[in-house]
């Protein structure tokens, strides 16, 4: 199966792995409705290292008061503590929402080789933004399971309104 890439390129996903990235999406999905709890962006993000979860974590920024606690960058950081070492190399990382410019700027510098989002942002998505911030030999694949990702932004943000 051959699925578009964030940045443009195109990547083989083979079915067996469709079905493991949706698997996890699903993770970062229940992720992103605890934080759609809490008051917060439904944004939510797994790492996984060699098929094993080693951080789940949701957008904090209301809970903290903290305009940099993406879940992005909280499961960076967790991921980080769980592995003893800042380099994620052998991670991917699922988030519901394409990453921003800051966030893929840590994802960069994270050197997190495999990203996997929900649905793209159109506004501040990093890819329109900043298109090659993540880590050169990374592969980025967006649009698993992009519909319920986007619906659940679409209904927080109209509630809001």
């Amino acid at each position: 199966m051959t699925k578009p890439e964030a940045n443009g390129q195109r990547a083989v996903v083979s079915e067996e792995q469709q079905k493991k990235d949706e698997f996890y999406m699903q993770r970062a999905l229940d992720e992103a409705r605890m934080a759609l709890a809490e008051g917060e962006v439904p944004i939510g993000a797994v790492v996984v290292c060699r098929n094993r979860v080693i951080a789940r974590t949701h957008n904090l920024t209301e809970t903290l008061t903290d305009v940099t606690a993406h879940a992005e960058m909280q499961a960076i950081t967790a991921a980080a503590g769980a592995l003893g070492g800042k380099y994620l190399t052998d991670c991917t990382l699922y988030v519901t929402v394409e990453p921003c410019t800051m966030c893929a700027g840590a994802i960069g510098w994270a050197q997190i080789r495999r990203i996997v989002f929900g649905c793209s942002d159109d506004k501040r998505g990093y890819t329109r933004v900043a298109p090659h911030a993540m880590h050169p030999k990374a592969v980025v694949i967006g649009g698993v399971l992009e519909d319920e990702c986007r619906s659940l932004m679409q209904d927080f943000f109209r509630s809001r309104r």
